[in-house]
């Protein structure tokens, strides 16, 4: 079972997760993180390092966050890997908990 990055996750792209996985199995796009569903190790040590409490573990996705399994799994295999903390982009708290945000998203 891998770790699912979801909807909070974007527009906020904290990469503050990056920092502690192990396993380098984070992907960066414009405005949001995924993570390698073969990369991920299932450690955990991502999700209390989410300022977006943005991360869980596969089988304990909430139902209206089912869909970013897949769309993690598509995103790593194009995006880059990142292994470093990196600023979060300026407005990032102002979009933390913001609902319905899908359609922002960036590819």
């Amino acid at each position: 079972m891998a770790f699912v990055v979801t909807e909070n996750c974007i527009k906020c792209k904290y990469t503050d997760c990056v920092a502690v996985c192990p396993a380098d199995a984070f992907y960066e796009g414009p405005n949001f993180l995924a993570i390698s569903p073969i990369d991920c190790i299932d450690c955990g040590l991502c999700v209390p390092e989410c300022p977006a409490e943005a991360i869980y573990q596969e089988d304990e996705l909430p139902e209206d966050q089912k869909e970013f399994t897949e769309l993690n799994a598509e995103l790593a295999l194009v995006w880059p890997r990142i292994v470093e903390v990196k600023p979060a982009p300026t407005d990032a708290d102002s979009w933390n908990g913001v609902a319905n945000k899908l359609k922002l998203i960036e590819t």
